[in-house]
């Protein structure tokens, strides 16, 4: 049987105060009763961005202002193939109501997972809650030093997500380090990930554990709670494709650009780049020379945003 194609544009409409809108589908439809988030089917002859235009006009009564790529999903259902285009929507005018008689409503993030969505769906919740950098630790010697330095990008910079990074230090001082860090990161509100073998999860309650390439090849699933997040490198396709099986939340694909510490490595560079993130089933940050400044571009050919040592450990 030859499956249909579906490609829909959707919206993350994510307000200052951190709710998403979220509008449930009518009973009558297919997969009837589940929240989604808001859009459509695109038209012949629309592209993704004038399709949610339209789908956000008569769906809500709303009128975008400005929004931004944030991820494509192409996910297989039984009967057909769809491909979500989804864009974060920053700015838009109107107070949002369900044109339709849909119900349409305001979650805060730490919320979502309350509400069942379509299977499709599950890659754009991460995406929704992850922010757009995601710093890894660079080595340190000295506690204090780590410990200032950590603060300076939690408070200064505004840092949410974090990798404890350290293979200087033995089995005992990272996991000193890691209570100390995940204090820290608890009083700024921001996510600890620890950068190791899942087993670091029941010495330390961080946010999750961030696998190297060589663990990630020789698991057969997923190693820990989805409750946790669940995070990967990657330098190739066959790790992207193993990331997706034993379902990670979201990885880090390097290089993008050759770096100082890794002078030997093919960059992958971003039209490469781009065709494979097409094809991930999670989110993905752009390693490798990469600075804040390039959260635009990565954003613009559908990563996450970047992940860096130099640029956001100073």
């Amino acid at each position: 049987m030859v499956k249909r194609r579906v490609h829909v544009a959707a919206a993350a409409i994510i307000r200052e105060d951190g709710h998403v809108l979220l509008a449930r589908r009518p009973s009558i439809v297919d997969q009837g009763g589940l929240w989604e988030f808001p859009g459509g089917k695109l038209a012949p002859y629309e592209t993704g961005f004038e399709a949610l235009r339209r789908e956000l006009r008569e769906e809500l009564g709303i009128e975008i202002q400005r929004a931004q790529p944030l991820i494509r999903v192409h996910h297989e259902y039984e009967d057909k193939r769809i491909l979500l285009d989804v864009w974060q929507v920053h700015a838009f005018e109107g107070e949002p109501f369900g044109r339709e008689g849909q119900a349409v409503r305001w979650v805060p993030q730490e919320e979502l997972n309350n509400y069942p969505f379509p299977e499709a769906n599950h890659a754009i919740l991460r995406a929704v809650c992850l922010p757009h950098d995601y710093l890894i630790s660079d080595e340190e010697d000295d506690d204090a030093v780590f410990l200032g330095k950590l603060e300076r990008a939690l408070r200064d910079d505004g840092v949410r997500l974090v990798q404890l990074r350290a293979k200087s230090l033995d089995e005992d001082a990272y996991l000193k380090r890691a209570e100390q860090a995940l204090a820290l990161c608890r009083r700024y509100q921001a996510r600890l990930i620890l950068n190791g073998e899942p087993a670091l999860l029941e010495h330390v309650d961080a946010d999750g554990v961030h696998l190297p390439s060589r663990t990630l090849m020789a698991l057969e699933h997923r190693p820990i709670a989805t409750g946790k997040w669940l995070a990967a490198s990657t330098h190739n396709p066959e790790q992207l494709a193993q990331a997706a099986t034993i379902g990670c939340d979201f990885v880090t694909f390097s290089p993008l650009r050759i770096t100082p510490s890794h002078p030997d490595a093919a960059p992958v560079g971003w039209h490469d780049f781009q065709q494979l993130v097409e094809t991930a089933a999670m989110p993905v940050f752009a390693l490798g020379g990469v600075t804040r400044g390039d959260i635009d571009q990565a954003r613009a050919v559908g990563a996450q945003g970047i992940a860096s040592i130099r640029d956001l450990w100073k």
